[in-house]
């Protein structure tokens, strides 16, 4: 049976997810992946769509699966995304939800100040007394500086590519929180236009940090796109 992958965000661990598994079908797989580098899982190699992606693929010919639906939250729809673009045999269906799609040097410079570990300790200690926690035992501010470096590539043109979206066969659902102020509606929208078999759905009230998602409404929605 075709499992259901579920990819964290920026920042983020397949922890983001243990409340969301239960409320899924029990008769298929269900896998959280942690990408390397984050939920302490080690890396030794800068973080890069192409890693991260080549991460999903060695995990299901570990686990014996030859294709895989995949609910990608935020930076992990894109790597959901990327994955269905360069080895379309090994997706067969994506949601993505809060997922960033346009890309510019000016965007990536504004959303880095956002993950500068010494303005996150002065500013937010709480978040990262969390992340400190979400990432043991790797440091906490190397994965941050880490990411920022990835979102920095991405600005300069090593994500999807022009015309990539296009190419992408699979049926997608670009899911897109009403009070989202990460992503807009517009660049939401364009995606789900230029994918063959894509369609936006928007969720109304959700927020863009995914704990404070309605995760029984997002199951419901899950369950239909997945059955």
């Amino acid at each position: 049976m075709t499992p259901l992958l579920l990819l964290h965000g920026a920042l983020g661990s397949a922890g983001q997810f243990e409340a969301l598994v239960p409320l899924l079908p029990a008769g298929r797989p269900v896998y959280a992946l942690n990408f390397p580098g984050h939920g302490g899982v080690p890396t030794d190699e800068p973080f890069s769509m192409e890693y991260f992606s080549s991460a999903i693929l060695r995990f299901l010919d570990e686990t014996g699966h030859p294709q895989a639906d995949i609910f990608g939250y935020s930076m992990g729809g894109y790597v959901a995304l990327y994955t269905a673009w360069k080895h379309p045999g090994r997706v067969g269906r994506i949601m993505t939800l809060g997922t960033k799609m346009d890309w510019s040097p000016d965007i990536a410079a504004g959303m880095n100040r956002m993950f500068d570990p010494e303005k996150i300790k002065a500013k937010v200690p709480h978040f990262a007394g969390l992340l400190a926690k979400t990432h043991a035992p790797l440091d906490w501010e190397s994965v941050c500086r880490n990411t920022a470096g990835f979102l920095h590539d991405l600005g300069e043109g090593k994500g999807l590519p022009a015309g990539a979206f296009a190419r992408i066969g699979c049926p997608v659902t670009v899911g897109w929180g009403e009070l989202d102020n990460v992503v807009l509606l517009e660049e939401s929208r364009a995606a789900a236009e230029a994918l063959p078999e894509g369609r936006l759905e928007i969720f109304s009230g959700f927020k863009h940090p995914i704990e404070q998602v309605d995760f029984v409404l997002l199951a419901e929605r899950l369950r239909e796109f997945f059955r």
